[in-house]
């Protein structure tokens, strides 16, 4: 009986995080304005492929998701073919992560590989 509780204390937990985790996507344009229009925290990076410091941003970020507490979404955005986007966000160059409560920017960093630098962006939105 003692091992069936903390069994399901346990599985209780991990569901718990799970859904206040960091969830990392491919950006669309329909995952953005849904985010924005519930007024949720939601981040874009602009990520290229060949691209070093966004490789190793991506590191971080895939770190962060077992992280507590880091209830937002992530959009993945391809540098070099969402140009429009790039123009709406005023991002000029790759490896920049633009964090979002709804509307509003709460953080930008751009080319920060840090754990911390890239946490308290994220957390920014929060």
């Amino acid at each position: 009986m003692k091992i069936a509780k903390l069994i399901l204390s346990t599985l209780l937990a991990l569901g718990a995080m799970a859904s206040h985790a960091l969830d990392i996507q491919p950006y669309s344009a329909a995952a953005l304005t849904q985010a924005q229009k519930a007024n949720k925290p939601v981040a874009l990076h602009f990520h290229a492929d060949w691209c070093p410091t966004c490789r190793a941003q991506e590191k971080v970020l895939q770190e962060l998701k077992s992280e507590a507490g880091l209830d937002l979404t992530v959009l993945v955005a391809n540098y070099d073919t969402e140009k429009d986007l790039k123009r709406r966000f005023n991002v000029r160059a790759q490896s920049t992560l633009v964090v979002l409560h709804g509307e509003k920017e709460t953080y930008r960093v751009v080319g920060d590989t840090s754990p911390g630098g890239i946490r308290g962006a994220l957390k920014s939105a929060l």
